[in-house]
């Protein structure tokens, strides 16, 4: 495993191995014992898009690994000033024993693991987002006690949360529901992957434009906001044309009576979700967010030598 850059790259057992590994090192840390695992290795993190959870979540890992992180936003270096990709990988190569990169073209990410001699993290890109749902399914497992056999919801566009989602659900055996406005499906290919990787682990893949087709007797409910950066020209019409994808109370009825919601933030209360479902009793979105820092640091750990 020299990159991380789609959970369709991964096999079923080497998800589940990163999973047990987040899980122990979630428990070390809350025991407080050591786990420097990366002692003296140092990770770059490239950053063109803006970033809470994805920038303190891996520099806050890497220190407890051992390592260092370090921060390298498109202003700050020569690849927002037109440098190559080829040379940026090849530089850095020789610098770093790791590279972390948050971007809008996934081709970017696929360029740099391409030319890197060192393991790339794909920290988020407009296709895919594969550390977050990494994240997601270790809190599933942990409020559920299982993947396999699960079934999970997502409301909303058909972006890079409902594109890893697919993946990561249809890989370790959880069924999937992704219901989303006419115009704003997901990518074809994925869906074909997922539904690929369904068939060897048992699983379902449905898509639907029918919000309430696809919640009914979910055991896990994923909202996502309805504007991504980059589409704030289109907000007031997405605005409109997501709204019988909202969360609420009546929606989240029709999911099983102990459902959980997750949302990978920012959320936008009123929105996608409202006040009485994300601030409520089936929201686990803080363990979720948690859970970003310790699934993160699995793969850190595998992909850097430390395990």
């Amino acid at each position: 495993m020299k990159d991380f850059i789609s959970l369709q790259d991964y096999s079923r057992e080497q998800i589940e191995a990163l999973l047990d590994l987040a899980i122990d090192l979630k428990a070390k840390l809350k025991a407080g014992t050591s786990h420097q695992l990366l002692k003296g290795k140092t990770l770059g993190m490239i950053f063109t898009k803006s970033s809470t959870r994805t920038r303190v979540s891996f520099e806050v890992g890497m220190v407890h690994l051992g390592g260092y992180p370090l921060f390298l936003s498109a202003a700050d270096i020569q690849l927002g000033r037109g440098e190559t990709i080829y040379d940026t990988a090849n530089v850095l190569s020789r610098f770093v024993d790791g590279i972390m990169i948050r971007t809008f073209a996934h081709q970017d990410v696929l360029d740099l693991a391409k030319y890197a001699s060192v393991p790339v993290i794909n920290g988020l890109t407009d296709l895919l987002h594969p550390c977050q749902v990494l994240a997601d399914l270790q809190t599933i497992y942990e409020h559920k006690g299982r993947l396999s056999g699960l079934k999970l919801a997502y409301l909303g566009d058909g972006n890079n949360m409902a594109h890893s989602l697919l993946h990561g659900c249809a890989k370790v055996g959880m069924d999937i529901s992704v219901a989303t406005p006419k115009g704003y499906a997901c990518d074809d290919e994925i869906v074909e992957q997922a539904k690929e990787a369904a068939k060897l682990s048992s699983s379902t893949v449905v898509i639907t434009n029918d919000p309430c087709e696809a919640i009914k007797g979910a055991d896990a409910v994923y909202a996502d906001t309805w504007v991504s950066m980059g589409q704030e020209a289109e907000k007031q019409a997405r605005l409109k044309i997501f709204a019988p994808y909202q969360v609420n109370a009546s929606l989240f009825a029709l999911a099983d009576a102990d459902a959980i919601f997750l949302h990978c933030l920012p959320a936008y209360r009123g929105l996608e979700v409202t006040e009485e479902i994300i601030d409520g009793p089936h929201s686990v979105i803080f363990d979720e967010s948690e859970n970003r820092l310790h699934a993160q640091k699995a793969v850190m750990a595998t992909l850097m030598g430390g395990v």
